[in-house]
C-alpha cells in the first residue's frame, strides 16, 4: 500500500457512511434521530475516557513526574484555549461549514437558505470534524502511515468513522460528509509531515496529546448530548501545546 492510503480509505468511508446515513435519516422521525445522536454522545464519552487514562502512561509519568501529568494537560488546555479563542478557530470552523453548506446544501425560495438547515449542516460538519480528527488514532495512524509502518491504525479508524458517519448523517445531514474535507487535510498533512521529517514525537509526548485529545472528546460528547455548546474548536491548539510542555518540563527536571 502507498503512503497516504489510510487517509484515502478514511475519506471514502466517511463519504459512503454519510450518504447511507442521509438516505436512512430522511425515513426516520426526529425523535429517533435525536436518540441516535444521544447514543453517539455516550459512545464518544467512552472513547474519551479510554484516551484520558493516558495521563497514567509510564513514559509520560517518567518524563514529567507522576504529579505533573494532569498539570501538563490542564496547562495545554488553558494555553491552547486562549490561543484558539484569539484565533477564533471555532467561529472559523462554523464559517467554513456555512460556506460549504451554501455550496453543497439545499437552497430555498429565491436562493435563501433555511436558518435551521444551515445550523444543522454546520453542527454536523463541526461535530464530525472534531470527532474524526481529535482522537489519538488520527495522530498515531497518520504518523505510522507517513513513516511507512503501514496504515492498519487508519484502516481501523476508517471503519469506525464509517459507521459513525451513518449515525451522524442520519441525525445531522450532509454536513457530516463535508467533514471528509477536514479529515483529508488533517490526516493528509500529518502523513506528509511524518514522511518528510521521520519520527516526530516520543512516547511521552504522544501520551500527552492522547490525554488532551480525550478531554476535547468529552467536549464533543457534551455538544452531542445537547448539554452545552462548548467551543471545542477553540481548544484544538492544546494538541500542539501539550507535547511542547512535556518537552519543556522534562528538560527542566
Amino acid at each position: 500500500m502507498f503512503r497516504g492510503f489510510g487517509t484515502v480509505l478514511n475519506v471514502s468511508t466517511v463519504l459512503l457512511g454519510s450518504g447511507i446515513g442521509v438516505l436512512v435519516g430522511h425515513r426516520l422521525p426526529v425523535h429517533t434521530r435525536d436518540v441516535v445522536t444521544d447514543a453517539l454522545g455516550l459512545v464518544t464519552l467512552l472513547i474519551a475516557a479510554l484516551n484520558v487514562v493516558a495521563v497514567l502512561d509510564s513514559a509520560f509519568v517518567t518524563a514529567v513526574g507522576a504529579d505533573a501529568t494532569v498539570l501538563v494537560v490542564l496547562s495545554a488546555l488553558l494555553v491552547g484555549g486562549v490561543a484558539g479563542s484569539l484565533l477564533q478557530i471555532e467561529a472559523r470552523l462554523e464559517s467554513l461549514g456555512g460556506a460549504l453548506q451554501r455550496r453543497l446544501g439545499g437552497v430555498r425560495d429565491a436562493g435563501v437558505t433555511s436558518h435551521a438547515e444551515r445550523d444543522r449542516f454546520v453542527e454536523g460538519y463541526v461535530s464530525a470534524s472534531l470527532l474524526f480528527c481529535v482522537g489519538p488514532l488520527t495522530i498515531l495512524g497518520s504518523l505510522s502511515d507517513g513513516l511507512g509502518r503501514g496504515s492498519d491504525q487508519l484502516a481501523l479508524k476508517a471503519v469506525l468513522d464509517g459507521f459513525a458517519s451513518v449515525a451522524f448523517a442520519a441525525s445531522l445531514g450532509w454536513g457530516v460528509a463535508a467533514s471528509a474535507l477536514t479529515v483529508l487535510v488533517v490526516q493528509g498533512g500529518l502523513t506528509a509531515l511524518a514522511a518528510a521529517l521521520g519520527g516526530l514525537l516520543p512516547d511521552a509526548q504522544i501520551a500527552a496529546v492522547t490525554a488532551t485529545g480525550g478531554l476535547l472528546l468529552v467536549g464533543v460528547a457534551i455538544r452531542l448530548l445537547r448539554l452545552r455548546q462548548l467551543p471545542v474548536g477553540d481548544l484544538l491548539p492544546a494538541l500542539i501545546v501539550a507535547p511542547v510542555l512535556v518537552q519543556l518540563v522534562s528538560s527542566l527536571r
